[in-house]
């Protein structure tokens, strides 16, 4: 009698053959800033029909306001950032609401609709370290990060799919065992540092937003040094989406001669 096959290599392939399909058949977006040409699978307006219905259902959900002195200051600090995003914000309709929330958190989506909450406001404590956190936000919306995520997780999907089927006739214990493994692999040496670079990238496009408004891009370091004696302690940054705040400070500073130079 025949030994039960472990290993199948026709569907990994098969599942490899639509990957790379997938990826040379995706569109490629050039980043306005760097000139880097980037695989992307949804178009503009797809991305934007995304953000659109995402924004509606926040507000929907949110106590919004619409008048006062954190309204005010918000508006001015969205309306100076966006002539300074250029040609990555030129087709967006920007529009911008605050929401009474305790939250720390502020975000941009697709084609340009912004959300601060209240619960920021004193963190970001002036104008400028509004800017910050705004120009961060609207960088990653202008550098479309989030399709460059989905594209990039739809691709990890397929693959895996591969590797689930070609393990079929595995026991499951096994199966199991290396499933994980190769999950925690695709995690922690691509998937997370793919969303770092999201983020450091956003925060030096951020950091030329907000200098071409006329901010002082030194006002970013204070803004993170105040987020991160709120925030507390971190975990490991290989296991985090984000760097952490002592890398994410280093680069500010190493970014911030480059944006003095583009200030009016």
């Amino acid at each position: 009698m025949k030994g039960k096959k472990k290993f199948a290599i026709l569907p990994l392939l098969m599942f490899l053959a639509i990957a790379a399909w997938k990826y040379f058949a995706a569109d490629t977006w050039t980043n306005p800033e760097t000139g880097e040409e980037i695989k992307i699978g949804l178009s503009e307006d797809q991305e934007e029909a995304l953000g659109m219905q995402s924004y509606r259902q926040v507000l929907a959900e949110s106590q919004v306001i619409t008048e006062g002195p954190e309204v005010d200051m918000v508006r001015r600090v969205v309306q100076r950032l966006i002539p300074a995003t250029g040609d990555g914000g030129d087709d967006f309709e920007w529009e911008v609401n605050v929401v009474r929330n305790n939250q720390v958190n502020a975000f941009c989506l697709p084609g340009g609709k912004i959300v601060v909450y209240t619960g920021i406001l004193p963190v970001a404590g002036n104008e400028a370290g509004l800017a910050t956190v705004i120009g961060h936000e609207m960088a990653h919306a202008t550098m479309r990060h989030g399709a460059q995520r989905l594209f990039q997780n739809d691709i990890y999907s397929t693959v895996m799919q591969g590797a689930q089927a070609s393990m079929a006739d595995m026991d499951p214990a096994s199966r199991e065992k290396v499933i994980g493994l190769l999950g925690a692999g695709a995690k922690f040496g691509v998937l997370l540092p793919f969303s770092r670079d999201h983020e450091t990238e956003a925060d030096k496009i951020g950091l030329l937003y907000m200098a071409r408004a006329g901010y002082d891009p030194e006002a970013s370091v204070a803004f993170w040094q105040r987020m991160a004696e709120q925030g507390g302690g971190q975990g490991p940054e290989f296991a985090s989406t984000h760097p952490s705040h002592g890398t994410r400070i280093e680069n500010l500073r190493k970014f911030i001669p480059e944006a003095r130079k583009q200030m009016p």
